[in-house]
């Protein structure tokens, strides 16, 4: 047992030596001129995570791009209703057949005008049908929901940065809590060795000592492992590096709760998923309309105003007049098409009955989520008086544990409870603040206040 105890001491001595070594090893290291100096890790706010999650992550910048893209179809079906201006320039030469007609000769194709023709003319077109009306109608209703769609993408970036924010926040302060409640369950495991020196205690006491110990230090392992995957998770969204060091920032003080009449005026008026649907059934009408068109005539108008001639010039050898122009008309007017017409606004009826559905469903969905998310808050902000209840209870009654344990009135098994109790207070407390505040968020990601 001696020799024991002289190779426990030995290796103490040897465990501090390699310890002093090492810092002075770090400290030579960290002298100027040696290496350069470890990078600040940046100060990171809500506000600016959320506006480099947008620069960073795809499913958001591709739904920036559909927006984007839909808006330029609706200038596009806009400008299609519009006329089209043209400046034709044409030079056409035929192989003479020998004949002459007019003192000029005749081409070798019949279908030819001349040997020799120069075509320079300014075209007009404009054709008017109400298909063009509907396709501008179901061009504003697509870009609608694009915009409704990007504003879902948006919020759920924002709802998925604002959880992963606060984890980052909640695993830090678990971690700052296991190691607090490491260094006391060592103080106690060092008390409970002295007192069994001094033969006040069973060697049960040490035990039940060490064994709290080692399950903190196995908590603050795992504590260090989910911060270290929080922050990568993180970091995913807002940097090149995913291993850019990094610090958040807690919220200076505790968001108060909107009333449910504000959520409720602010939600119904500004929610994208309503919108969305509002705008598919904005489309499908428009497609219907675009269908039922298909019956009707269409007119094309053509203003036509240049040269079409055997020389390229103003007057002709004999002073005819080259220059001039021509207007035409026509009316399509649709008469068989094996019942295509019919079926095609069948279908769209059809889609359009879905996109009824939709709607509907998103106004259910809406008002189920409002009261879901202002439920889910307002009990996080109740629980959060009595998690600091919770531990403020646990602190005094660890204390308290402590002084009847030093005076003898109280086992270790009392003061590993107590131990274990303020550590899952703390961690409540810390995930109570996240709930809280995650929930919050939440509710003005749905009234459109963040």
């Amino acid at each position: 047992m001696v020799t024991l105890r002289k190779g426990i001491q030995s290796l103490s001595v040897i465990s501090c030596a390699l310890c002093c070594i090492s810092s002075a090893i770090g400290n030579a290291q960290a002298t100027p001129g040696n290496t350069e100096p470890a990078s600040q890790p940046i100060s990171i706010t809500l506000a600016e995570a959320i506006r480099r999650a947008q620069q960073n992550e795809p499913v958001f910048v591709t739904a920036l791009a559909e927006q984007r893209s839909a808006t330029i179809d609706r200038y596009l079906t806009k400008a299609a209703m519009l006329p089209s201006v043209t400046y034709h320039n044409q030079l056409l030469y035929t192989q003479p057949n020998g004949g002459v007609i007019n003192n000029q000769s005749s081409p070798v194709f019949i279908a030819n005008n001349t040997v020799h023709e120069y075509i320079s003319q300014a075209s007009i077109n404009e054709t008017l049908s109400v298909k063009q009306v509907a396709d501008v109608r179901a061009a504003a209703a697509k870009s609608a929901r694009a915009d409704a769609e990007l504003e879902l993408s948006r919020r759920g970036l924002v709802g998925a940065v604002v959880n992963l924010y606060y984890s980052v926040q909640s695993t830090d302060k678990r971690q700052t809590l296991f190691e607090e409640a490491l260094r006391e369950s060592q103080s106690f495991t060092d008390q409970t060795q002295k007192r069994e020196a001094a033969r006040e205690v069973a060697h049960a006491d040490v035990v039940k000592a060490q064994l709290q110990q080692q399950q903190r230090l196995r908590d603050l392992l795992d504590g260090r492992v989910a911060a270290e995957k929080a922050r990568l998770e993180l970091a995913v969204l807002l940097f090149p590096d995913p291993r850019t060091p990094y610090t958040t920032l807690p919220p200076d003080q505790l968001a108060p709760m909107p009333t449910r009449e504000e959520v409720n005026a602010v939600a119904s008026t500004n929610n994208p998923e309503v919108k969305s649907a509002l705008a598919s059934l904005q489309q499908s009408d428009a497609e219907v309309l675009g269908a039922k068109a298909a019956y009707l005539p269409d007119l094309a108008l053509n203003f036509t105003y240049g040269i079409d001639a055997p020389q390229f010039a103003k007057r002709g050898p004999d002073g005819i007049n080259n220059l001039g122009y021509s207007i035409s008309g026509t009316i399509d007017i649709p008469v068989w098409d094996w019942f295509s017409t019919q079926k095609r606004i069948k279908q769209s009826k059809i889609r359009n009955q879905a996109a009824h559905v939709m709607l509907t469903s998103a106004q259910r969905r809406l008002i189920a989520t409002l009261d879901e998310s202002y439920s889910e808050a307002a009990t996080a902000r109740e629980q959060l008086d009595l998690l600091d209840q919770s531990v403020r209870t646990a602190t005094e009654s660890l204390r308290l544990t402590n002084l009847r344990y030093t005076a003898g009135e109280a086992t270790a098994l009392e003061v590993v409870d107590a131990q274990s109790s303020l550590i899952s207070a703390q961690v409540a407390q810390a995930d109570g603040m996240v709930r809280y505040n995650a929930a919050l968020s939440n509710l003005k990601l749905l009234s459109g206040n963040l």
